[in-house]
């Protein structure tokens, strides 16, 4: 077994190397480049339905809650859309190392462009994140898998670390971004986002040779290889059909696009209602089964083996939409209902110190325990990588004036009100807090030989989630139909944020080691481009179906409209568990 910091192919090296909480300290630069990626996604997403609906003399666009909520979801789901042809570039010409490094420029610039604060500038930078996103979200997440020989039992480990970093990024984005937009300006808020986006890029690509070959475009002497005949794979060849039906399904998908952000304009030249809830949903459908239909066309042509497990990952896929579906009302809708439904005003000395306390303990604990990890990398690696840890090591200690400065401010003010963004950064806390345990748990189930199926994850995933929206429909009990604002407990929405991190557990990192393990070595890239795809469909959706929460909430109850998600997040559970044992059979041995 080689080294993977010798230059070789690493495989074999999560047995060699453990310099890295027990992994390759090649996970390290993938930790800390995804970690400000995340970053610098969620720091956006956080302040992006504040800025859009803030009054334009407090600096936003003064957008009413339905049109930011569609916005939110066509660019959420976009991001998840571009990383199919990013994933297929990568996979076929440039590498998955060239993709990452190409994608965190692209969405560097977009960040930039967003806290330019004009309307041109901001569709640009939406536009720029797009595409960024689509060269760096697939190609990243292959490397880990890659470091790791067939069968490893670190690999779902890596994975649940690797996605520690995520949300290690995700809370500190959600926090600081979030913070310097609503208090200082929304500007800061974009601005940082770009700033620690830089960071990520420059320190992966300084670090990059650490991977050895993983990740690199074909050499010259095998660029006439195919992808098949490299992993010594069987090659599924590429039709005019094939083609036909991907190029329809993503022009589709632009035409949709197109249509969702003139709705009003198309619904009353054909006469029909603009405020019917079903119709935006509807116009996703051609895109839906073209998409299906392409999918069902390619499985059929594969090796039985591959095809049954490639069915898996599809499967797999459509329920991940409705977990997703309802998870990104974090960003949307409850965004909105924390801001104008919660009672984020603390009066009482009591309550103001009580905050300022959780506040210290949630932003210096992470930093103390991802600063020791730093400093311990440096030590390792430092000589060889001189860069990358001094570029870690500048965005860390930056972090570190920013934190200070929040809890220096929290400590001088004699009453606080709590930001609507505060709430979401506490999604990615508790991945920080409680990932470790979910890690050493399915480890101790695993050696027990009591560890759950995929299915059975993925199905308590969409149960705990649905559990969330349960407080939340009994914390919205008491708003009358049609009120535009109330004082909720912030202690339900606490709550809702444990139990949709203790769902996300259960099924997101699992559902990033399944692909890897499911998916030919061949179409690797490509099909963490395909898992992304259920994204772009349940992003969208999410947005479209959040827009209509004020209607909903005057048609029927604000409890109501969080009622949708018990009974989407439950149905899916349920019958995904239900399906357990056929999926296992189709997993032929991968567990």
């Amino acid at each position: 077994m080689t080294d993977i910091t010798n230059g070789h192919t690493g495989l074999g090296a999560a047995n060699a190397d453990r310099a890295f909480f027990g992994h390759p300290r090649g996970l390290s630069v993938l930790f800390f480049s995804e970690m400000w990626e995340r970053f610098s996604y969620y720091g956006m997403r956080a302040i992006l339905v504040l800025f859009l609906t803030s009054e334009v003399m407090k600096g936003g666009f003064g957008w009413d809650s339905a049109d930011a909520l569609v916005l939110y979801g066509w660019y959420t789901g976009l991001v998840y859309l571009t990383p199919l042809i990013g994933g297929w570039i990568a996979d076929n010409f440039i590498g998955s190392r060239n993709g990452v490094v190409i994608g965190a420029l692209v969405m560097t610039l977009g960040h930039a462009s967003l806290a330019m604060e004009s309307h041109f500038f901001f569709y640009l930078g939406i536009l720029l994140l797009i595409v960024g996103n689509g060269f760096f979200k697939p190609n990243i997440v292959p490397i880990v898998g890659q470091m790791y020989p067939d069968g490893s039992p670190l690999k779902d480990g890596a994975y649940t670390v690797f996605y520690m970093a995520v949300n290690a990024g995700a809370f500190f984005g959600m926090l600081i971004c979030g913070w310097l937009g609503e208090t200082k300006g929304w500007s800061y808020g974009f601005g940082a986002a770009g700033i620690f986006m830089f960071f990520g890029l420059l320190q992966f690509y300084f670090g990059q040779k650490i991977f050895g070959d993983i990740g690199t475009k074909p050499s010259a002497e095998k660029k006439d290889m195919t992808p098949a005949e490299k992993f010594g794979e069987k090659q599924v060849d590429w039709t005019n059909n094939d083609s036909g039906f991907f190029i329809g399904s993503l022009a589709l998908a632009v035409l949709t696009v197109i249509a969702s952000m003139n709705f009003d304009r198309i619904c009353l030249a054909v006469g029909l209602d603009p405020s019917m809830v079903w119709l935006r949903a509807v116009m996703m459908l051609p895109f839906i089964i073209l998409m299906t239909y392409f999918v069902i066309q390619r499985l059929r042509k594969y090796p039985p083996v591959e095809r049954d497990r490639l069915g898996v990952i599809a499967i797999f896929a459509f329920f991940v939409i409705f977990f997703w579906l309802s998870f990104e009302q974090a960003g949307g809708s409850l965004t909105i209902f924390a801001r104008d439904f919660t009672q984020r005003v603390l009066a009482t000395p009591a309550s103001v110190n009580a905050f300022r306390y959780v506040s210290l303990a949630l932003t210096f604990l992470p930093m103390v325990i991802l600063t020791w990890a730093i400093t311990q990398l440096g030590i390792k690696i430092g000589r060889k990588y001189p860069l990358t840890i001094l570029f870690t090591a500048l965005s860390f200690a930056l972090i570190w004036l920013i934190v200070i400065k929040i809890n220096v401010e929290n400590f001088e003010n004699t009453s606080a009100e709590v930001p609507a963004s505060w709430f979401g950064s506490l999604n990615g806390f508790f991945i920080i807090t409680l990932g470790p345990l979910f890690s050493a748990f399915w480890v101790w189930m695993s050696k027990i030989n009591k560890n759950p199926s995929g299915p059975i994850k993925f199905g308590a995933g969409l149960l705990l989630l649905g559990l969330g929206f349960v407080g939340l429909v009994i914390a919205s009990s008491g708003i009358p139909k049609g009120a535009t604002a109330a004082s909720v407990s912030m202690l339900w929405i606490v709550l809702f944020y444990l139990l949709q991190t203790m769902g996300e557990l259960c099924l997101s990192p699992v559902g990033l080691a399944f692909v890897n393990k499911l998916s030919p070595k061949r179409l690797m890239a490509l099909m963490f481009g395909v898992w992304h795809l259920a994204n772009f469909v349940a992003n969208t959706l999410s947005g479209i179906v959040g827009s209509y929460m004020d209607q909903v909430s005057q048609n029927s109850s604000m409890s109501g409209f969080f009622t949708i998600f018990v009974g989407i997040t439950f149905s899916a559970g349920i019958l995904l568990i239900l399906l357990n044992k056929p999926l296992k059979r189709m997993m032929h041995g991968i567990n």
